[in-house]
């Protein structure tokens, strides 16, 4: 089955096809297009709201089936911001590197007087896949669960990884290898969720 992920994000489709291709799908994404659609306003003002959103405009665009994520990071000591903005938490402008050292900063910088044990923290990632008459097929949801380090660390993953720290594990995201981070991961949770609804569809 073919089916493209509606981002340009190398990383998110490394882990998606990981999951997916063994499972027979074929994926696609934004970039293996002719013409890449305009970006579709991400307002909403959940998880679920703007995987919905991407999903049913790319689908509509393309006339292919679709699936869209969104994903971010919860803090509780800061009332799980930043949430929907994790991705342009600090306004920094720039590449990806620049963007995510800016808002790794920021969060830092906003809880350094936060002891560890309010720390907890979470990856999710919502999910939804869209056929291009813009009825929605299927919807998941994952979670990965933590808590925000003071000392980043590792070069694996990308975004806020290197400050989950994992305690079963003693490492953060970032420092796991990318089969573990698959199996465990939000982004793999709601991957293989979507896989086995998908299946039964």
């Amino acid at each position: 089955m073919n089916i493209l992920f509606a981002t340009s994000n190398p990383h998110k489709i490394e882990e998606v096809e990981a999951i997916l291709a063994p499972l027979g799908f074929h994926v696609q994404s934004l970039s293996d297009l002719d013409t890449i659609p305009p970006e579709p306003v991400e307002d909403a003002d959940t998880f679920e709201g703007n995987a919905r959103l991407k999903a049913k405009a790319y689908a509509a665009a393309t006339g292919i089936r679709c699936l869209a994520d969104d994903s971010g990071l919860e803090v509780d000591a800061l009332e799980g911001k930043p949430g929907v903005h994790s991705a342009r938490f600090a306004g920094s402008q720039g590449d990806r590197a620049t963007r995510d050292a800016a808002n790794n900063a920021k969060l830092l910088d906003l809880i350094k007087d936060v002891p560890e044990s309010g720390r907890s923290a979470r990856f999710v990632c919502a999910m939804c896949l869209s056929d291009p008459c813009g009825t929605i097929i299927a919807e998941t949801r994952g979670t990965f669960d933590g808590v925000i380090t003071s000392d980043p660390s590792g070069d694996n993953g990308f975004g806020y990884d290197p400050l989950l720290y994992l305690p079963d594990r003693q490492c953060t995201s970032a420092e796991l290898a990318p089969d573990e981070k698959n199996a465990r991961s939000h982004r793999g949770e709601a991957v293989r969720l979507m896989a086995s609804k998908i299946a039964a569809t």
